[in-house]
């Protein structure tokens, strides 16, 4: 169990029809209580999709009793019409569970521009709001519900030095960048909190987190991370505590979403040092996730230093000053580059393991930034241009 390990929580997944190969497409995440504390963050991106607008509008007392979830349609650029069928959707939950509609939060993932097939996917709420009546608590097939290029589900949970629980599903395996990813999180944990504490420790968590996978600069229209807390621990959890393990699984769930990234065949570890701020390290390292050419050669299995330092010289000086004279980078603990020039042999350095740290030292001051990536292949090639068919 996942996000149903935390006391206080039922989750459900099935096959609704909204794919047509007929896999998983729905799942029900519900907070049975005592308490019903919710936070969420969501995609900056400008173009938002119907359920981003419904869920930021609903959670934002604070409070959720519910969450509906499908794949194999984003209702994305729809519409007012797409906004109605996703108000629709949360109003029938809410009825099945005797709630207000908006406790019910909303979360879809999949095409963008296409309506979703609302009759089977009210029909497939129902049914699975019923297997929850009946007892029936699977959070396992709700984790499968919610995946569209996912190769595998994608779970992660920790316990606190207090005794509460925190637990995670996500999904997402490709269009991953900043202010989230193409990617849907659920998190549960039975402690007492108050919604204030809980939106901070979920904004710091993210921030550390999520929004440090950068897989191919793509932002989606659909990114949510929902935080519910049940209280049914009785535990009362300090913020700090709770931030940490708030991090401590969204960590894991993020280096699940880049080792899952659609055809890659490296993650890639992108650690910038030496810098006047942790917003310029980030700059650099976020620079160099992004080059094409930087992750070409890496799934060539090529320490190319010359197309890393090129990426981090893109940065504007006004973001990340530094002088190109300090600049080294090392590569899977072999440094290929030093004072800006070639210092020892790119054949040392051994690529063929999955994880490959690139560490970049700016020399101009004392931060520090990270960003996960991974290469660029033929198989996401391949994958991207398939998708829509």
């Amino acid at each position: 169990m996942t996000i149903t390990r935390p006391r206080g929580f039922r989750a459900a997944g099935l096959a609704a029809g909204i794919k047509s190969t007929g896999a998983a497409d729905l799942a029900l995440v519900v907070n049975d209580g005592p308490r019903d504390v919710a936070a969420a963050v969501f995609t900056s991106n400008r173009v938002q999709a119907a359920p981003v607008l419904w869920s930021r509008e609903a959670v934002a007392d604070g409070r959720a009793r519910a969450v509906v979830l499908n794949s194999g349609g984003a209702n994305a650029c729809t519409g007012p019409e797409g906004f109605a069928d996703t108000h629709r959707t949360a109003e029938h939950l809410a009825s099945l569970l005797d709630v207000s509609a908006q406790d019910v939060l909303v979360c879809s993932t999949g095409l963008i521009g296409e309506r979703l097939p609302m009759e089977p996917l009210l029909a497939g709420v129902a049914a699975a709001s019923e297997q929850l009546a009946a007892g029936a608590d699977s959070d396992a097939a709700a984790s499968r519900a919610i995946m569209t290029t996912d190769s595998v589900p994608k779970t992660a949970e920790v316990t606190t030095a207090s005794g509460a629980i925190v637990g995670g599903m996500a999904k997402g395996a490709g269009m991953l960048a900043p202010q989230l990813a193409t990617m849907l999180v659920v998190l549960t944990t039975d402690a007492d909190v108050d919604a204030t504490i809980a939106q901070e420790a979920l904004k710091a968590a993210t921030s550390t987190t999520f929004d440090r996978v950068d897989s191919d600069a793509c932002m989606s229209t659909n990114d949510t991370v929902i935080l519910l807390a049940s209280g049914a621990s009785g535990v009362m959890v300090a913020a700090d505590e709770l931030t940490e393990a708030i991090r401590a699984v969204s960590a894991d769930l993020a280096r699940q979403l880049v080792a899952d990234a659609e055809g890659a065949s490296h993650d890639v570890h992108v650690v910038v040092r030496s810098a006047t701020s942790e917003q310029s390290a980030l700059a650099v390292a976020r620079e160099i996730a992004r080059s094409n050419l930087v992750k070409a050669a890496i799934f060539g299995n090529d320490p190319n230093w010359g197309r890393i330092v090129s990426a981090a010289g893109c940065v504007p000086e006004a973001v990340a000053p530094f002088d190109v004279a300090d600049l080294s980078v090392t590569v899977n603990g072999i440094e290929v580059c030093r004072g800006g020039g070639a210092h020892r042999d790119r054949s040392e350095v051994d690529m063929t393991p999955r994880e490959t740290l690139i560490e970049v030292d700016l020399g101009a001051g004392e931060a520090t930034g990270d960003i996960w990536t991974n290469d660029l292949t033929h198989d996401y090639v391949e994958e991207n241009s398939a998708y829509s068919s």
